[in-house]
């Protein structure tokens, strides 16, 4: 893909009604992208109905959920759950009696881990393994679908899985370095990606991030037969990230956050998007922007693309409710600091060499380095330091605006989407805010 391709106008079609079937694929913990969809499609009067990652036994074993997990996954959902597990990746999986992944870098260590070796014959077998269990899986979910969905409606499945990362007692030090580290304890993420370890997390990515699209699209073939022949439609979307958009000197500008570790991951969900799409299938993955999570806190400097949402607020026809945004990010930070004086820290970041070196669209995803790590954690750091506490930040604010906007951008435009993969970028997130708010 050579330039990405932006969503400009807010969608406002809508195939979507009471009887038709939305179907999350992949499970909903805590508040996320996912909720945004949810919300939609309870508005629309669909039947929601989630499947199970499982859990894991004492030994590792994947089970499915007990009768009180169940009923508490169900009230979070606010639907029902298919209770079959569907763990992605295969860093816990192995043939019968053979170590998994997991076991073989568990005696990694700091010290040792660039140059420790993996046996990748055993790792295949490993990875066979994982994706056959996935796969028959998802035939036993589809199989229970079938029933829940009747002749004629719509379907939407919405693919949420990602990550990866096996769990291994050496990462969380080598990450700390990478995606924390400045000066002496600086890391270049080439070290990781270079490595055995890497190597493996990039092939666990991909059966987590992008491969359980394919699988989720050709399982469901049969119901997508018979829901086309019978009168309804189908639809399916996943959550991609490959930059985004946002006001730099005025204009919207293509940026990212570097290094973005599942980034080739996120470009192979895309491109089984754009091979169902040449087979007829409406599949869409739609790159969102940079938000703070629970899970994206490690990655110091993600959330400094967030702060020009405020002025795309006002850009994009922001009246008294965009402003009262202005209000609420003013009020948590320290006495003697300006919202004003912030955007221009951030201006100055975007306006620095280092960044405008990583603005580049065909080399993504970039390695870091220790010059943009320099940079960006610093700022990061100065920024959250404007703020009166740390459990309440400007990025806290924006974050929840993107989450509100994106669901009902990505409900609309699926009824007729414009192709396999759009960009949403703070141009139309915050159309769609003031809109939504008008």
């Amino acid at each position: 893909m050579k330039a990405p391709i932006p969503l400009r106008n807010v969608p406002q079609s809508n195939i979507f009604r009471k009887g038709d079937v939305f179907v999350l694929f992949g499970e909903l913990f805590g508040r996320g992208y996912a909720n945004g969809l949810i919300n939609e499609a309870r508005k629309a009067g669909m039947t929601i109905v989630g499947v199970t990652v499982g859990r894991r036994d004492e030994n590792n074993a994947l089970r499915a959920l007990t009768a009180e997990e169940l009923a508490t996954a169900e009230a979070n959902l606010g639907g029902r759950i298919i209770n079959v597990p569907l763990m992605a990746g295969f860093d816990l999986d192995a043939p019968a009696g053979e170590p998994t992944p997991t076991d073989l870098i568990a005696d990694m260590s700091l010290k040792s881990w660039q140059a420790d070796k993996l046996d990748w014959a055993q790792i295949e077998r490993c990875r066979a393994a994982g994706v056959q269990r996935f796969k028959d899986s998802v035939a036993k979910v589809m199989a229970e679908l079938d029933g829940m969905i009747p002749d004629g409606a719509n379907a939407f499945f919405a693919h949420t899985m990602a990550g990866g990362i096996p769990k291994v007692k050496v990462f969380l030090a080598i990450a700390n370095r990478i995606y924390k580290g400045r000066g002496e304890r600086f890391m270049p993420s080439s070290a990781l990606l270079g490595s055995d370890l890497g190597k493996l997390i990039l092939m666990n990515f991909d059966e987590v991030t992008a491969n359980t699209f394919q699988h989720l699209i050709e399982g469901s073939a049969a119901i997508r037969a018979r829901l086309e022949k019978t009168g309804g439609q189908v639809r399916y979307t996943a959550y991609g990230y490959h930059g985004t958009e946002i006001l730099i000197g005025g204009k919207y500008e293509w940026q990212t956050y570097t290094n973005y570790t599942q980034g080739r991951a996120k470009m192979r969900l895309e491109q089984h998007a754009e091979a169902a799409w040449a087979q007829g299938i409406k599949a869409t993955v739609y790159n969102c922007p940079e938000i703070r999570t629970n899970s994206s806190d490690i990655f110091v400097g993600v959330e400094l693309s967030l702060f020009p949402l405020l002025k795309a607020l006002k850009q994009e026809g922001g009246s008294a409710w965009a402003e009262a945004q202005w209000q609420a990010c003013r009020e948590v930070l320290l006495e003697g600091e300006s919202l004003e004086n912030l955007l221009n820290t951030i201006d100055a970041y975007n306006d620095s060499e280092v960044m405008k070196g990583f603005r580049n669209f065909e080399a993504w995803p970039m390695d870091n380095t220790a010059e943009l790590a320099d940079v960006m954690i610093g700022t990061s750091e100065a920024i959250t330091k404007m703020h009166k506490s740390r459990d309440a930040l400007v990025t806290d604010v924006l974050s929840a605006l993107v989450l509100e906007g994106t669901g009902p951008l990505m409900f609309h435009e699926t009824s007729n989407p414009a192709g396999p993969v759009l960009w949403l970028n703070h141009d139309v997130i915050a159309k769609q805010l003031n809109q939504m708010h008008a």
